[in-house]
């Protein structure tokens, strides 16, 4: 009998503001750079890319484009994408 397998979407189960929270900061503590992008845009998919695009001054499409895998977003585009989620960068 063959096993029928889905693709795990981390994205389905980030739920609340917390999970999201969380979720990056896992990925900060255990990631790089380009994991932090993932993240985001998992994270960005999670809430709604719309809300987050419209909350972050930028369009939709530039935020696919920025947060895509092999997406490489400004500093700028990465902090205001954090803020939109509800968070913010620190260095400690």
């Amino acid at each position: 009998m063959k096993v029928k397998t889905t693709p795990f979407d981390a994205a389905e189960y980030l739920e609340t503001d917390e999970d999201i929270r969380e979720f990056l900061l896992a990925v900060i503590a255990e990631g790089d750079e380009d994991d932090y992008v993932q993240a985001l845009n998992t994270a960005a998919r999670a809430k709604g890319m719309t809300e987050i695009a419209n909350k972050a001054g930028v369009t939709r499409a530039s935020l696919y484009k920025s947060l895509a895998k092999g997406g490489k977003p400004r500093f700028d585009t990465i902090a205001k994408v954090t803020r939109a989620l509800g968070c913010k960068l620190a260095v400690v």
